[in-house]
């Protein structure tokens, strides 16, 4: 009586167990395909995040660095990788730049900093800042609010020596000028590329403090440009966490870009024709950036 008992009661167990087991597998096979539209649904809303802060960030803070291809890669239902190839246009001879390589998931994304913030190189002798990957000098920026800087550097007259070069040169200003203002000063056979606006205030004295520059391309229409980037500026600071972005929206609010006042500003064009700024009293500093040799089939815009 008791094993007959016994063994109905195993059995019964064996057949809830089964029952349970089919349950489950069921469930799951039900679940998956929602769980993989959820997750992809997720994923590509990162996916997409990610690829407009890339583009933003490139609008607003790349001095005249221009995305070549943004692609996604490694995807899957839990994330991915951006891949964002760039160049330097210096006066229709195409620079490469850095490779960025940012990463989403479901919840967050991750831009390359590592890659967009450039290297250092000291010496006794010589201090700049240069692309990781390419090793091509960074032209870098200096703000007329920072009085003290570790060094700056005024290259022009190196730079007007080099024959047969096209070269871009970040000038800053020794106080900020209207984009009239400073039209007349430019030489008609150097490109205007990028208007530099503002950036934080940091330490400078002991080197580079790694803060971004703020500015846009001003292209054919430099009134369009503007509005663009005062746009983009809104968007990249939605929480108004970024001091230097608040002060001046708030300094520039409801001014024409004509009233607006710009600290610095990229130029490209012939190395030659860098030669007639020099010694201009308007011009604190000159950094040299990313150059490239004149070969004979590609002839230089100016």
């Amino acid at each position: 009586m008791d094993n007959s008992l016994n063994g109905a009661l195993k059995k019964a167990k064996r057949k809830q167990l089964l029952k349970i087991i089919i349950t489950s597998i069921i469930v799951v096979l039900l679940l998956l395909p929602i769980l993989y539209k959820t997750g992809n649904y997720f994923a590509a809303k990162s996916s997409q995040k990610l690829h407009d802060r890339l583009f933003l960030h490139n609008a607003i803070a790349e001095p005249n660095i221009q995305i070549d291809s943004q692609v996604t890669s490694n995807s899957s239902t839990f994330g991915g990788n951006i891949v964002t190839n760039r160049s330097k246009n210096i006066n229709g001879y195409l620079v490469q730049w850095s490779t960025l390589t940012s990463s989403y998931d479901w919840l967050s994304i991750k831009i390359d900093y590592n890659e967009l913030i450039p290297g250092s190189y000291s010496s006794d002798t010589e201090f700049y800042e240069y692309d990781k990957q390419t090793k091509k000098k960074v032209a870098t920026f200096y703000h007329p609010s920072i009085q003290e800087y570790y060094s700056v550097e005024n290259e022009l007259k190196e730079i007007s020596q080099m024959e047969n070069y096209v070269a871009e040169v970040a000038i800053s200003f020794n106080k900020p000028y209207t984009f009239k203002e400073i039209q007349s000063k430019i030489p008609d056979n150097l490109n205007i590329v990028w208007l530099y606006m503002t950036s934080p205030i940091a330490d400078e004295s002991n080197g580079p403090a790694g803060v971004p520059v703020y500015g846009f391309s001003p292209s054919d229409s430099p009134k369009e440009g503007y509005d663009s980037f005062i746009d983009s500026l809104k968007k990249s600071d939605t929480h108004g966490d970024e001091e230097a972005i608040q002060e001046f929206l708030n300094s520039n609010k409801n001014k024409q870009f004509d009233e607006v006042k710009i600290l610095g500003l990229m130029l490209t064009g012939q190395t030659k024709n860098f030669k007639a700024l020099e010694n201009q009293d308007f011009i604190r500093g000159a950094s040299v950036g990313a150059t490239a040799q004149i070969v004979p089939y590609i002839k230089p815009e100016k």
